[in-house]
């Protein structure tokens, strides 16, 4: 008698949400699609997939309070929080004593947001609370040091997109050393599912070498742009 592997059809989804993301389509729609594909291959009724969104979304409904923190980011940056965040960063200094770039003080807060993030404290950070009102304001400020006489729109645009990249690595790699986070007892769901028995602990310390690695290709990444805007480019 032949022994059967698992199932992977239910893993078409992420092939849906890979192909869905490239061609750059309306990611809720990606989103939604991923969940029947996946629904449908796994033997679930339409109704059974529906039903299983809607309870993920009422389960997971804190999400809609981001739109509580933006009223009050508003009301900070109305107050001159921007002015301030690029006050302060004038006065920091880098490692060899001069102004500090726009590399350096993201390579600064990566650190910081991986060593939080890997704490379990992932909500020290954030798009809505932290890059939008002070560390894209702060790295502006860090670019427009670098930049004669000030950046272009489109090097603004860079810089912006290189802060919330860097939070986005940082806490995506940082979250898995912390033990008791969701996705490592989501990976160890998966693996038990798989006929292996893997210990939180475990998951922990190998997630280690992966953040390491984050940092260090990130952080190459942001040196990069350093460069880029001292040639002036975008």
């Amino acid at each position: 008698m032949h022994a059967h592997g698992p199932d992977l059809w239910p893993l078409i989804g992420v092939g849906v949400l890979v192909a869905g993301f490239m061609v750059r389509l309306n990611p809720l729609a990606v989103v939604v699609a991923a969940a029947f594909s996946s629904g449908l291959a796994a033997g679930l009724a339409p109704l059974q997939v529906l039903a299983a969104l809607g309870k993920a979304f009422n389960d997971n409904r804190y999400v809609s309070l981001i739109w509580l923190v933006t009223p009050v980011v508003g009301v900070l940056e109305r107050a001159g929080l921007r002015d301030r965040a690029r006050e302060a960063v004038a006065r920091f200094r880098g490692p060899g004593g001069g102004a500090m770039t726009v590399g350096q003080l993201l390579l600064s807060y990566f650190m910081v947001r991986q060593v939080t993030a890997a704490l379990g404290l992932t909500a020290l950070g954030g798009q809505a609370q932290m890059v939008r009102p002070l560390i894209a304001p702060m790295a502006e400020a860090a670019g427009d040091a670098m930049a004669d006489p000030r950046l272009t729109p489109d090097q603004r645009d860079l810089v912006r997109a290189h802060a919330a990249a860097t939070d986005n690595v940082a806490v995506f790699f940082g979250e898995d050393i912390f033990i008791a986070f969701g996705s490592v007892l989501l990976i160890r769901g998966v693996l038990a599912g798989g006929g292996h028995e893997v210990s939180p602990l475990a998951i922990s310390v190998w997630a280690l070498p992966t953040a390491a690695l984050a940092l260090l290709i990130h952080g190459a990444r942001l040196l990069a742009l350093d460069r880029r805007l001292r040639r002036g480019g975008r």
